[in-house]
């Protein structure tokens, strides 16, 4: 796999509920990154005096954040519904010649700036609020 354009990781988020996903609007940076706790499970008997950790335990998540240009998008506007409405709709990150990651997020944070001779801007913050699929590219 070679380089990859950063415009093509994606952003989307699930419109209406009926699993129709849409780039949110303006974005021009973004960022998604996975995490898994460990769970300790050293004792004093552990092998070398070497860290053990208990295999598929901890909690999972994923974090995904955006920024870009304000441009009052019907994704714009699906975002602040979101955020205002606590809710935890499906989103969609599309993540070029890897695959797509699929499950529902929360809206953890909404900004909005802007300058007296610039464009306005917003940020996004999600959080992972479930199960995430992960459907991989097929292979060539």
């Amino acid at each position: 796999m070679g380089a990859q354009n950063g415009k093509d990781l994606l952003i989307k988020v699930d419109l209406t509920g009926d699993g129709q996903f849409e780039t949110m609007a303006g974005l021009r940076a973004t960022r998604v990154s996975f995490n898994a706790e460990s769970v300790d499970v050293t004792t004093l008997e552990s092998q070398g005096g070497w860290r053990e950790l208990l295999s598929g335990a901890g909690v999972k998540s994923a974090n995904i954040s955006g920024s870009g240009v304000f441009k009052d998008a019907g994704t714009d506007e699906r975002a602040r519904q979101i955020f205002f409405d606590g809710e935890t709709p499906d989103f969609q990150v599309i993540i070029p010649d890897f695959g797509r990651v699929e499950g529902p997020f929360q809206l953890t944070s909404i900004e909005y700036a802007g300058s007296h001779n610039g464009e306005a801007t917003y940020e996004v913050g999600l959080a992972s609020a479930g199960a995430l699929q992960f459907v991989p590219v097929p292979a060539a």
